[in-house]
This record gives C-alpha cells, sequence and structure tokens, in this order.
C-alpha cells in the first residue's frame, strides 16, 4: 500500500509561469537572460533553505520541491546531500495536467532520482466528467510508475471555485464552507481510477474536523500510512499560520508544503535592489523556520 507517515516540510519553488509572468510579464518565449534571472532567484531560495535547516528545522523532514527546467542544478545538489528532494512533473500553467516532457517523463525522473515525483492537477469531482477521466488516465499512468519504480508519489491536487461561486459566495467561504466535502470526493474519486498518491498535497482549511475527514478518505480500505501536508496558495501569513494551526495535531497531517509566502517578499527587495542575495536568504530562512516552528507548536 502506498504511504508516507513521517514529518515533512516542504519549501516550494517548482513554479515557472509565475516567475515568467510577474517578473517579465511573460507566459513564454524567455531570453536565456531572463532564464538565468530565474535559476539565479532560485539559487537564492535554496540557500535560504539550506540556512533554515541551520536554524533548526529538522534536516530529515526538511524538502525542496523544485522544477527540473530552472532547478536541476539545486536538485543534484540536494541529492549529493542526502536530502529530501521532489520533483515536479506537470507542465506549468495548464489547466489540464500535461506531463512537461510527454512520454519521457519517466526517463527524467530516473535521470534526476528525487524521493518524491510531484504533479499539480487542477481538479473538481462534480466538473466536466470527460476532462477529469482523461486527467485521472493520465495520474493512473504516473502513480503506477512511482510505485513500479520505489519513488514516491505526491498529488497536489487543486480544488477550485467556479466563477460563478467566487461572483456568489467569494473565495473564503468556499474554502470554508464548500471545498472540504469536494476534498474529500476528489480523493474517492482518485482512489476509485487507481491513483494513489504517498502524500496529498491540499489546500488549507480552518477546521480541524476538516482535515480529519480529509484524512479519513485518503486512508480508507488499509492506506493507513497515507499523509497530507498543507500547502500556502501565496496567502498572508496570517491565514497560512491559521490553516497550519487547525492541522497540527490531525494524525495524518504530517507537514506543510509552502512556496510564494516564504520566498515570494524576499526576492522582489533583492530583484528591487533593497537586499542583498545574503539578505533574501536570511530573510527566506527565517520564514521557512517560522512555519515550522508554528506548525510544531514552538510558535
Amino acid at each position: 500500500m502506498p504511504g508516507y507517515n513521517h514529518p515533512l516540510y516542504i519549501l516550494a519553488f517548482d513554479h515557472r509561469s509565475f516567475f515568467a509572468k510577474n517578473l517579465f510579464k511573460k507566459k513564454d518565449g524567455l531570453t536565456k537572460e531572463e532564464q538565468e534571472v530565474i535559476v539565479d532567484f532560485k539559487k537564492i531560495i535554496y540557500a535560504g533553505f539550506l540556512r533554515g535547516i541551520e536554524l533548526g528545522v529538522p534536516q530529515d523532514a526538511a524538502a525542496i520541491l523544485v522544477d527540473e527546467d530552472y532547478g536541476v542544478d539545486i536538485l543534484r545538489d540536494a541529492h549529493e546531500r542526502g536530502l529530501i528532494t521532489i520533483l515536479t512533473t506537470e507542465k506549468s500553467g495548464k489547466e489540464v495536467f500535461e506531463f512537461q516532457y510527454g512520454d519521457d517523463f519517466a526517463a527524467h525522473i530516473e535521470a534526476i532520482e528525487p524521493v518524491f515525483a510531484k504533479v499539480l492537477v487542477r481538479y473538481r469531482p462534480d466538473g466536466d466528467a470527460r476532462e477529469n477521466a482523461l486527467q485521472l488516465d493520465r495520474l493512473k499512468r504516473l502513480s503506477a510508475w512511482c510505485h513500479a519504480n520505489r519513488r514516491g508519489f505526491l498529488a497536489e491536487p487543486l480544488v477550485l471555485p467556479t466563477e460563478d461561486e467566487k461572483a456568489s459566495i467569494g473565495q473564503d467561504a468556499f474554502d470554508r464552507d464548500i471545498r472540504p466535502a469536494l476534498t474529500v470526493e476528489m480523493v474517492r474519486q482518485f482512489q476509485a481510477a487507481g491513483v494513489e498518491p504517498d502524500i496529498w498535497k491540499i489546500e488549507g482549511m480552518e477546521r480541524a474536523d476538516d482535515y480529519r475527514r480529509v484524512v479519513e478518505q485518503a486512508r480508507v480500505d488499509g492506506r493507513d500510512e497515507v499523509s497530507l501536508v498543507v500547502l500556502g496558495r501565496a496567502e498572508d501569513a496570517v491565514k497560512v499560520e491559521a490553516w497550519l494551526r487547525a492541522g497540527q495535531h490531525i494524525e495524518g497531517v504530517v507537514g506543510f508544503a509552502i512556496g510564494r509566502t516564504i520566498f515570494w517578499d524576499a526576492l522582489q527587495y533583492y530583484h528591487q535592489g533593497k537586499a542583498t542575495r545574503e539578505e533574501a536568504s536570511e530573510a527566506i530562512a527565517q520564514n521557512y523556520m517560522h512555519f515550522y516552528e508554528v506548525f510544531v507548536g514552538k510558535s
């Protein structure tokens, strides 16, 4: 059976289209110089991650989630250090999941040797049936390959509000009152289709009981070691802290996967010439350490 039931504190910086859009106002077609800026930014984040371990984030639970395009050297260095590495496998910014390297996805995973392969997918269990079936078929292929090749599988299914829901009730009410039940049903549909993550990377919830219901479904029928980590969704620190505190004492919620909430402000200051590289990395380290302390109840 799938599973990974250990603490896991992930600094996520596998973003690609986000950097292109927010730094260069582009979706694609970056110049070599622009690509090198993103590579450099990710090295600053990685330096902050390593500093975070020095500050006290446990090394055996600290992990990086990075893409191959801009972070291959980081992934190799972390692998050599014996750190937990997670490689993203999806094309960035797509509404329907596609493999970043098509049918060659397995060769890229084998070349990088991450501890986990990760996939992000936008999935509404009550959404378009044909689109859902297509995505589930692709996800099952990745899930089966990971388990056949002793590679961990981390799934990040985003359950997003419709435009009507955004207009009628808003994001906060959707998060609180609608998404938890949809998330449970999404997990059930994945399982029924043969998609078996070791770890579910899910959007934060305000109530402990909602986390319990998701864990209960994630661990149904003998999946006793499957776990959850809470993502940050680029929200402000106060909201992310509330999500972490709601899940911190729930059996099966083992940590977090936070990215932009940790690194984006620091990188912007650096990009604007308001901070040095070292200051940016230190700020990232302090933020990473802070969310670790929140989750474990030290802050």
